[in-house]
């Protein structure tokens, strides 16, 4: 997926996460009296979110649309979990390299156990499509035509179609003795074609692919209250005997390729980051070896043999799919203007405090009267973060903005407003994650544009990717000097904001400032610093600081004090972390865990975390924001920001968490933590047997945004 979000369900991947069990002795303190068994498998915990998210799109209570959407996203959800997570997997079972895993699993255990419920889930993936949403959609008008379907008038169009717009793109490639095997690039759609010499009856093997730069689906006809499309693929298959002329056509069978498309970049303080990565994306492009074959569910077996043995992939590695290849298509099909098939648009609000009236009033001047945390998309992003940004490019009393940029979008406020303050003359630093999985090629961009605006642009410390989500401004006040402050959970996007659900703290307060003054000169300089007033910090200390608070929890537990812990989060895979949290159910603190994708935690299960309930909440907007709230004796604690709790951000990037303190802030944490874990809340809960059980009827994020409706507007 890309950085424009067409998902609201977009998972982040990172190859090196899983932990050997050999190490844990290293990882884990004072555990003789946890079991072994304690942790469940990630990979195994990554297919049951995606199960999750086909549970969306097979739920008869969704408008058709969003079902439609959904089936969209697990199929997307799918091509990265290949081309990250399984093809991390098949690199260390290549190498040799079968330490298990944290729950006991060697790498080619895993894959295998991977391969049958990928299968299983597939297999649900289209049904869905061919019996339940495919008939919804042609009751509403909107079919999807066989060749074979189209009257004379229609085929003469399409025929017209193909000669005018298709054709001309098309290469086919021949295998034979002088043509080798063609390189199958990663995600296409290919014909393989089996063609006859009349003459001498030799059959050949010829592969076309279909092209991405057409439109999957040809519209044969459409209208306000009806489309009707044909495949490409179906196109191009009608007419092929227009690319063999003089040979017989004897057979052709659709595939599609996913390959590893992890980017390794040896980083040296001595090379440019810049160009060592531009290599390395062009050897994604064009190298990289398949990690899965999907193949159309009736294909030749001698051609499946062919593909197996030209792409080098196993048995297992190959997915037969009844009807059509690639579901994210059908986001051309969403793209149509049929609001009634859709969810209601909901238009965010203005935070209050950022609401200008009548007499305007800056960011600077709010903030001066205390923090303000908006959260999204339930209140705007224009309307706070961009404002807060293209106000400080804009006034001439800002001397500096500092700014890191984990990945934004193709049109962006954000990128415009600091080549503003740069040309203004002000100093403006801008952190650029050039390593952004599926984002390098735009980052790079944006960085090369910043730079030539005159902005400082640095890529972070060598060896860590910069994650966390702030913003300094630096502004003369008479003879003062001020610095206002932004820490979120979620990227500067304005498209994403629209669909993450995210958290953004503005403030004044100059122990926070001060903070962030350092966390830059570390980020930009050789500043070494660790410690911090207000945040914490990763790598050096974000694991020990949450530890220590969840270890003083059980603690007050201990001594019959209150004790409670409720952590929001998008994955939980850490060892070191899960295990205090098991020693905290074990001395008695109710701990409330919402998570939504990798899980390997297990609840429940009794003497080790029946305590411990653990929930995950799927909707129309992706849940993204990360809390972490301890409830100190009467004295709490809540912290966000940009780490999940996982080894890379953990031990491998920069992440910054924020506490909260104001009472309005706060106010509104507690009500979204209650509102997650109320029993009659809808969401999927994690059982002892690591099945994960749909519970309750309350739509959260409908709540939410009512809660929002004097000002945002579900219309």
């Amino acid at each position: 997926m890309t950085s424009e979000a067409t998902t609201a369900h977009q998972v982040d991947f990172d190859l090196e996460d899983t932990v050997p069990a050999g190490d844990l002795g290293a990882v884990a303190e004072h555990v003789a009296d946890l079991p072994d068994d304690r942790f469940g498998n990630r990979e195994l915990s990554w297919l049951a979110f995606n199960a999750r998210v086909l549970a969306l799109a097979e739920d008869p209570r969704q408008p058709l649309f969003e079902r439609m959407k959904f089936l969209a996203i697990f199929a997307s959800n799918l091509d990265e979990f290949y081309m990250v997570r399984v093809a991390g997997l098949k690199r260390r079972a290549v190498m040799g390299l079968q330490m298990a895993s944290a729950d006991g699993l060697s790498p080619r255990e895993t894959l295998t156990e991977l391969a049958q419920r990928t299968r299983e889930l597939a297999a649900r993936h289209a049904r869905c499509f061919i019996d339940e949403i495919r008939p919804g959609l042609a009751a509403e008008g909107i079919t999807f035509l066989r060749w074979a379907e189209l009257d004379a008038a229609q085929r003469a169009r399409m025929s017209e179609y193909f000669r005018d717009k298709v054709f001309p793109v098309l290469t086919p490639l021949a295998v034979d003795p002088a043509h080798p095997f063609p390189y199958i690039s990663a995600l296409s759609i290919n014909l393989a074609a089996l063609v006859r010499d009349p003459s001498s009856g030799v059959e050949r093997f010829a592969r076309v692919k279909v092209p991405d730069n057409v439109p999957r689906f040809v519209t044969v006809s459409r209208s306000a209250a009806a489309a009707e499309y044909l495949p490409l693929e179906e196109l191009i298959s009608a007419h092929m005997p227009e690319l063999f002329p003089g040979m017989d056509v004897s057979g052709q069978h659709l595939f599609r390729v996913t390959r590893n498309a992890d980017v390794e970049v040896e980083e040296d303080r001595d090379e440019d980051l810049l160009q060592a990565l531009e290599r390395e994306l062009m050897r994604r492009r064009i190298g990289q070896p398949a990690v899965r074959l999907e193949v159309a569910e009736d294909i030749d077996d001698a051609v499946l043999r062919l593909l197996k043995s030209e792409i080098d992939l196993q048995t297992d590695d190959v997915l037969r799919v009844p009807g059509l290849l690639d579901l994210t298509a059908l986001w051309q099909v969403y793209d149509l203007d049929r609001p009634a098939l859709k969810e209601r648009p909901f238009v965010p609000a203005t935070h209050p405090r950022f609401a200008e009236g009548e007499t305007p009033k800056s960011v600077f001047a709010t903030l001066n009267d205390g923090d303000v945390l908006v959260h999204h998309p339930y209140e705007s992003f224009s309307t706070s973060v961009q404002r807060f940004v293209e106000q400080a490019a804009a006034d001439p009393n800002v001397l500096a903005i500092k700014h890191t940029l984990y990945r934004t979008s193709g049109d962006s406020p954000i990128i415009d407003a600091l080549v503003d303050a740069a040309e203004a003359g002000k100093q403006v630093v801008a952190l650029v994650e050039i390593k952004a999985r599926f984002d390098e090629q735009a980052n790079i961009k944006w960085a090369r544009a910043l730079e030539q605006a005159g902005c400082h642009v640095v890529y972070g410390v060598v060896g860590l990717k910069t994650h966390c989500k702030t913003v300094l401004v630096v502004r003369q006040e008479g003879g003062q000097i001020r610095r206002y402050a932004h820490v979120g959970t979620g990227n500067y996007h304005p498209k994403t904001a629209r669909m993450y659900e995210d958290l953004g703290l503005f403030t004044a307060d100059e122990a926070i400032c001060a903070d962030l003054t350092d966390l830059f000169n570390v980020l930009t300089g050789y500043s070494r610093q660790t410690e911090y007033r207000s945040l914490i910090v990763a790598p050096q200390r974000l694991r020990s600081g949450l530890i220590e608070r969840i270890e003083r929890e059980a603690g007050f537990a201990r001594a019959g004090r209150p004790a409670h812990i409720q952590f929001k989060t998008n994955h939980l895979v850490d060892e070191q972390t899960i295990d205090a949290l098991y020693r905290a159910s074990q001395a008695g603190v109710k701990v409330d865990l919402q998570v939504r994708t990798f899980c390997t935690i297990r609840s429940g299960v009794p003497g080790v975390s029946e305590n411990i309930t653990t929930r995950s909440i799927l909707g129309r907007f992706l849940e993204h924001s990360r809390i972490y709230y301890f409830g100190g004796d009467g004295s709490p604690e809540y912290w966000i920001g940009s780490a999940d709790l996982m080894h890379r951000n953990l031990d491998r990037r920069v992440e910054v968490l924020c506490q909260v303190r104001d009472p309005a802030a706060t106010a509104h944490i507690r009500f979204c933590l209650d509102a997650a874990f109320a029993e009659d809340t809808a969401a999927w809960e994690l059982r002892p047997d690591g099945q994960w059980v749909r519970t309750g009827e309350v739509d959260y994020q409908e709540l939410l945004m009512r809660r929002f409706g004097g000002r945002g507007e579900l219309v």
